[in-house]
C-alpha cells in the first residue's frame, strides 16, 4: 500500500534555512508575479488551496513524519492568503505539532495590506519569521524590474511587520541594476537596510533566468550584466554602507564568495576578505557551480 505524504504542485521554492522544516503550500504561485528578473512561479497561477486540504496535508505529515519544530509556509507569498484562513491553517498545525516557528515567504506588498492587528494575531499564532524579497533600495531599479513598490513603501511594510514582532530575513541582489546602476543599487540599498533594520540580510547575485522579460532585455543588449569582480565591488559598497544590526549572509548559490558576519561588528573582516578576492578572482565560485 502507497503511503501518502504531502502533496505539492511543483516547482516547489524553500529558503536555504528551512532545509530541515516541514514545507506545506497553503497557496500556489506568487500573487505578484510581475518581477522581470524572476522565473520561479511563471508557470503557475496563482490561488489559495483550499484550507481544508491543507490540514489533510498536515495530517499526512503527522502521520508519516511524526512531530517537526518547524513549519514552513510555501508558495511564493502565503502571507498573501486571507488571514481568516491563514490563522486557520496555522492553529491547525499547533494542535498536530509541537512548533517553534512558523515561517513564510512575503512581499512588501503584502506587508502593507496586512493591518498591524492581522499581523499580530498571526505572530501570536506563531508565525515568527518571514522571508521578504526587497531585492534593491533604488526607486529606479525598482520600478524597472516591476516590483510595485517604492523604497520607501518597503521600509513602511517592512518595519510594520517587525513592530508587530515578526522577524525578517530579507534578500537584495547585487547586480540588479546593471552596470548603469551598479553604485546607485549598492548605496541606496544599504540605506533602505539601515532604516528597516532586519534581523537577517542575505545578498544574492543576480542569474539571468531564460524566457524573464530581463533575460530578453540581455539578449537585445538593453542590460549590461555585472561579471565576477564588479559584483563584488558592488557587494562591498553596500556591506560598507550598512550601519545597523543585521545578521548578513552572503552565502546563497548564485552568490561568487561565500561570506557572511555580524553586522556592523564584522564590517572590517568581511570587507577585507571581499578586497581579497577582487585581487585573486581565481578563488571565486566557477560560474557552472552557481545555482539558483
Amino acid at each position: 500500500m502507497a503511503v501518502k505524504i504531502v502533496r505539492y504542485e511543483e516547482p516547489v521554492f524553500r529558503p536555504p534555512s528551512e532545509a530541515l522544516s516541514l514545507i506545506v503550500q497553503a497557496t500556489i504561485g506568487c500573487s505578484h508575479n510581475k518581477c522581470t528578473f524572476c522565473g520561479m512561479y511563471k508557470g503557475k497561477k496563482y490561488r489559495e488551496r483550499d484550507v481544508g486540504e491543507v490540514k489533510e496535508d498536515l495530517l499526512m505529515a503527522r502521520e508519516f513524519y511524526g512531530d517537526v519544530k518547524r513549519l514552513f509556509l510555501a508558495d511564493g507569498n502565503a502571507l498573501a492568503m486571507d488571514t481568516a484562513k491563514l490563522l486557520e491553517i496555522m492553529d491547525f498545525a499547533n494542535d498536530l505539532f509541537n512548533l517553534e516557528r512558523i515561517s513564510a515567504y512575503a512581499t512588501p506588498i503584502d506587508l502593507l495590506e496586512k493591518s498591524e492587528e492581522e499581523l499580530t494575531i498571526l505572530r501570536n499564532a506563531g508565525l515568527k519569521l518571514l522571508y521578504v524579497g526587497i531585492e534593491s533600495g533604488d526607486d529606479e531599479i525598482l520600478k524597472e524590474i516591476r516590483k510595485g513598490v517604492t523604497s520607501k513603501q518597503i521600509v513602511e511594510g517592512c518595519k510594520k511587520a517587525i513592530r508587530c514582532g515578526i522577524d525578517l530575513s530579507v534578500t537584495v541582489i547585487t547586480g540588479l541594476g546593471g552596470k548603469k546602476r551598479m553604485y546607485e543599487n549598492a548605496k541606496n540599498t544599504a540605506k533602505i537596510i539601515n532604516q528597516i533594520e532586519p534581523k537577517y540580510t542575505a545578498a544574492l547575485t543576480l542569474i539571468p533566468v531564460p524566457g524573464t522579460t530581463l533575460y530578453k532585455k540581455i539578449e537585445k543588449g538593453e542590460f549590461k550584466l555585472l561579471n565576477p569582480v564588479e559584483n563584488l565591488v558592488e557587494l562591498k559598497w553596500f556591506v560598507e554602507g550598512v550601519e545597523c544590526e543585521t545578521i548578513f549572509r552572503c552565502n546563497h548559490a548564485s552568490n561568487y564568495l561565500p561570506i557572511g558576519g555580524n553586522l556592523p561588528d564584522e564590517k572590517e573582516s568581511i570587507i577585507k576578505a571581499i578586497e581579497y578576492a577582487i585581487k585573486n578572482p581565481r578563488i571565486l565560485k566557477p560560474e557552472f557551480l552557481r545555482g539558483l
